[in-house]
């Protein structure tokens, strides 16, 4: 699957150190919230693009519950399952656990010279747009689903474009 495409749901357990008010990872003390781009691992270019895209999300969401983005400089990543994904969403079983969004970025050359810079650039908002709904699923509710995921994931890219000259 490439970015812009459906992405899979990977589920794994993590031990917490401490478990605040509403079930809510704490630590020293503090509820870590927001969304962060992690690492310099990925594509500079990615990089740069989906830290102004969140930006953009932390005016427009919450995020009560913290959840890092890491960048691979792979062009696909490895689910639990076994499945070759463009980017993937760790729901734990509980909100005492921190979820976490990866994104590949290794493909990032092949869709510049196939869609140019600004669509390939979007194909990654979007692919964040889609585990970042998964998110949002997964702190109501406790679960996910792809129903629909792709279609708030375009409207989330365009809701974004429509405040910015470029990715």
């Amino acid at each position: 699957m490439g970015h812009g495409q459906a992405m899979t749901v990977r589920i794994r357990t993590r031990d917490a150190e401490r478990v605040g008010a509403e079930g809510l990872v704490q630590r020293g003390g503090l509820l870590r919230t927001g969304l962060r781009i992690c690492g310099a691992r990925g594509r500079r270019e990615v990089r740069a693009a989906l830290i102004r895209y969140a930006r953009w999300l932390r005016r427009h969401q919450e995020f009560p519950i913290r959840v890092p983005v890491y960048l691979s400089p792979a062009a696909r990543l490895t689910t639990i399952h076994g499945e070759r994904v463009s980017a993937s969403f760790f729901a734990p079983f509980t909100r005492d656990c921190e979820p976490d969004i990866r994104i590949a970025t290794g493909d990032y050359l092949s869709l510049v010279r196939q869609r140019g810079r600004d669509d390939g650039l979007a194909a990654y908002i979007t692919s964040l747009s889609h585990e970042v709904i998964h998110y949002q699923q997964w702190v109501r509710t406790g679960r996910t689903w792809e129903r629909g995921v792709g279609r708030e994931a375009i409207a989330m890219l365009r809701a974004y474009a429509a405040t910015v000259p470029r990715p």
